[in-house]
């Protein structure tokens, strides 16, 4: 039986084997695509132009294979069309995209033909970004206008005569004048010279020259004059002698040669494909939204690689990448390679210890390849990028299914674990973290009825920063320097590291500057007057005031511009006030309301009210009035018109349901003492999945979704093994910047073990469950545990929270790390030297950016 069990039991690291398995094979699909079509397409300009799909069936979203798409407005034009012009010259399909295209240009220029009486006529028109837009009324291409255009000879107009953009279009005039235009054979001469006239010219007669291909017909639909001449066969026949004209076959293919030149035209064949047989009326004309999109994929093939090079990286089809910066390209090789270079050298040191020898610098190895793979991932065309779709049934799946993972892996333990346990707020933060994960993949911004809860989700968070930070000030009263720096550091490592890789905003990331923000905040408050925090009055009356200020402050907006000028000014930090002031105020009181819990759940343990003989129906009511809070706030929040009228009012109700969530997770001991593992292992490393998602699961700086294996129609594939590899490096940067952090901010007095892998892998929660307080540091204190290091062999031994053996003064104590760096020297940095030395760095760094930005 023993043997029987051996012989089916899975390897305790089988995890981690087929997370590196998924990610070699992630890594070979992208060598793989790029070998077989990435080389001959780098900037994914054919895949904008021969294919895709749509995504919805409202015809909004349109999704080129393996790129984003950018639906251009008004604003976004002006970087590649002002003072340019563009001109269109065709027949009725032709100005129709015209008028569609001019519409995005200038929303206030028509969309549709100002005068019917007048529709085969030329039209020009001028936008407020002065650039001009001219159609020419030409169904066959053969008039001295259009040729003329086509040579190069263009007529001065007082702006730059080399149109930006020369679009010409023809073929269904030819099938319905057949008898008097020579047809197919005749339209087939026409489009040889004028593709031999664009090829000869020295120069071309526009930056981008754009041959519409023939447009599909719905024969069925056709007028019966039109459908005796028009047919399918003969408008397909078109097409494929302009593809085969345009773009030469290159005979026998073969993935290590390129093909022939092809001619420096666009041949738009994806437009065919956009078409919908159910939005034409009379079988030639299409819908407004297919025209707008074929407008809109024109925009992008002009203008996306104009676009200034900053982030966010939304534009991925025929736009390329920009080379990185000397500073920015040295900073993520010194990132990249600082683990990997200490490892070697301390292991040539002492070769006969072995490779375990150099251990120590495996979390300066993770976080480095972690950084180098997430702007492999978001920073080159390596893989592929795409567009979010938000799909009801999807979402309704996912998050169904994340439920029941969570639900198949709740655990008991035997005693009462007490008010906002550890567990408890790693499982919330858990489950949190995946409802915001699957709300960020599906782009679901849009829904006010699943927006608004979700902002109640990121005020929980803060509010378990109030709730945990005032717990430990209370009840520890240690109010160094070295917990400041170790919270700090612990929350933002990662974010400033990706700031300087990846050439990103620091307030992009808004979360961590935001749980830095309110951490600040909390400890000023608490710090003041720290001696007399045990008077109730005293203590109320400082967050009153903190309040007070705070809203002052922030509904002043003169103060905030002037602060963050003066950091423009001395440090070099361009951050924008306006979106920093929304941030904040969205949950301008969401953390004073976890303070005031805090001080709460203090006094109620401290008068021992719940032994008290009506605590039971005072449960009772609580739980049934909270019930009664997530109903009503349920139906609040569904019957606002949109998220921005909900955003009015959140501030003043999302303490509501958090408070009601909070009081029916801890209404009886059993509920206390049940965890889901699933959302808990989340929750650990809730703060890397957020940040990391930006660019390793997500796209484009959030605004995509990242493809390992090419094509859209293998999106759920691409999802379970993006996932996969999202989650197994965001849990082993968490453990890596956890030591990190210990590294640069621990002592001989204290260090900052926030790396959960032992206390929370091998071990059982321990202290006083009653007094476990949540940090969104994955910080928690318990005021029970033993004082002696634990051993490696006491699986089950109770482990003490870091901020027990900081308050009392003691320590495991650390190994001699970083002996390399330091060459052996007795001499070691303390914390405030490390970090005077990084902001100088920083502040040096800010300043040679503007510099290197600016040349």
């Amino acid at each position: 039986m023993s043997s029987s069990k051996r012989l089916f039991s899975l390897n305790p690291s089988w995890h981690h084997y087929l997370a590196l398995f998924i990610g070699a094979f992630a890594i070979l699909a992208g060598i793989l695509h790029y070998i077989i079509s990435g080389r001959a397409d780098p900037l994914h300009c054919n895949s904008l132009l021969t294919r895709g799909t749509w995504l919805d069936e409202n015809h909004r979203n349109w999704q080129p294979d393996g790129c984003m798409l950018h639906v251009y407005q008004s604003k976004d034009t002006t970087p590649c069309l002002a003072s340019r012009r563009v001109v269109f010259i065709g027949d009725s399909v032709t100005r129709s995209l015209y008028f569609h295209f001019m519409h995005i240009v200038d929303p206030k220029l028509p969309n549709y033909p100002p005068d019917d009486d007048h529709k085969h006529s030329n039209y020009s028109f001028t936008s407020e970004s002065a650039a001009t837009l001219d159609f020419f009324w030409d169904p066959y291409l053969n008039t001295s206008g259009t040729l003329s255009l086509v040579h190069g000879h263009l007529p001065s107009l007082g702006v730059d005569d080399r149109p930006a953009m020369l679009v010409l279009g023809s073929g269904l005039w030819y099938l319905r004048y057949a008898h008097t235009t020579g047809g197919l054979s005749a339209w087939e001469a026409n489009m040889e010279s004028l593709l031999e006239s664009v090829s000869a010219v020295q120069t071309k007669p526009a930056d981008e020259v754009v041959m519409l291909p023939v447009e599909d017909i719905v024969h069925s639909k056709l007028s019966p004059e039109r459908a005796e001449t028009m047919h399918s066969s003969d408008v397909d026949a078109m097409n494929s002698d302009l593809h085969h004209r345009i773009n030469p076959s290159p005979g026998i293919y073969s993935i290590f040669s390129s093909s022939p030149a092809a001619l420096p035209v666009s041949l738009p064949l994806v437009f065919n494909k956009m078409l919908d047989d159910a939005s034409t009326q009379d079988g030639l004309h299409f819908s407004d939204d297919i025209v707008k999109a074929h407008a809109n994929v024109l925009l992008n093939l002009r203008c996306n690689n104009v676009w200034p090079k900053t982030s966010p990286f939304d534009k991925t089809c025929c736009r390329a990448y920009p080379s990185p910066s000397f500073l920015q390209l040295a900073i993520l090789a010194a990132v990249v390679v600082y683990g990997p270079t200490m490892w070697y050298l301390a292991y040539t040191r002492n070769p006969t210890k072995g490779i375990s020898f150099a251990g120590e610098y495996r979390p300066a190895v993770i976080f480095g390849l972690s950084i180098g793979m997430i702007f492999i991932a978001d920073r080159t065309g390596f893989w592929l990028k795409e567009q979010k779709q938000f799909n009801p049934w999807t979402f309704g799946f996912l998050v169904l299914s994340s439920l029941a993972a969570g639900l198949s892996t709740v655990k008991r333990v035997d005693k009462d674990m007490g008010f906002l346990n550890r567990d408890q707020t790693d499982e919330w933060k858990g489950w949190m973290q995946v409802a915001i994960l699957i709300y960020h993949y599906l782009g679901a911004s849009k829904i006010s009825g699943i927006y608004n809860p979700i902002r109640v989700l990121v005020a929980a968070y803060l509010f378990m920063t109030g709730y945990g930070h005032t717990t430990f000030y209370i009840k520890k009263a240690d109010f160094g320097f070295l917990r400041i720096a170790q919270v700090l550091v612990r929350l933002n490592l990662l974010t400033v590291v990706l700031v300087y890789t990846m050439d990103v905003d620091y307030l992009s990331y808004y979360f961590s500057p935001l749980v830095s923000m309110w951490y600040l905040i909390v400890y000023g408050t608490m710090a003041i007057g720290s001696q007399y925090n045990d008077r109730m009055p005293f203590l109320l009356s400082k967050i009153a005031i903190s309040m007070g200020m705070l809203t002052w402050f922030m509904t002043e907006t003169w103060m905030l511009d002037a602060v963050f000028a003066f950091l423009e000014r001395i440090f070099s930090i361009h951050w924008s006030a306006r979106e920093w002031n929304f941030r904040v105020t969205l949950d301008l009181w969401i953390v004073y309301f976890g303070m005031l819990l805090a001080i709460a759940v203090i006094k109620i343990q401290a008068y021992r009210l719940t032994d008290h003989h009506l605590w039971p129906m005072a449960v009772k009511a609580a739980v049934g009035t909270s019930v009664f809070i997530l109903l009503w706030f349920f139906g609040f929040e569904l019957m606002q018109e949109s998220k921005f009228t909900y955003n009015a009012w959140h501030r003043y109700v999302s303490f509501l349901p958090i408070v009601a969530f909070i009081t029916l997770r801890n209404a009886s001991s059993s509920l206390r003492s049940c965890s889901s593992r699933a959302f808990c292992f989340i929750g650990r490393c809730s703060l890397e999945t957020f940040i990391i998602q930006y660019h390793l699961w997500l796209a484009g700086d959030t605004k995509g979704v990242l493809v390992l294996l090419p094509g859209t129609r293998w999106r759920p594939i691409n999802f379970v093994i993006s996932t996969i590899i999202f989650i197994y490096i965001s849990d082993h940067v968490s453990h890596a910047t956890g030591e990190l952090t210990t590294w640069i901010c621990g002592n001989k007095e204290t260090s900052l073990p926030t790396s959960a892998r032992n206390a929370t892998r091998h071990t059982v929660s321990s202290g006083s469950s009653a007094e476990s307080v949540p940090l969104v540091t994955d910080v928690h204190t318990s005021k029970d545990g033993d004082s002696r290091p634990m051993k490696p062999d006491s699986p089950v031994r109770p482990v003490r929270r870091w901020v027990d053996r900081l308050a009392d003064g003691t320590s495991p104590q650390r190994s001699p790390g970083y002996k390399v760096w330091y060459k052996g020297s007795s001499w070691r940095p303390g914390v405030k030297a490390k970090l005077a030395v990084s902001m100088g760095v920083m502040w040096l760094a800010n300043s040679l950016w503007i510099v290197a930005d600016s040349t």
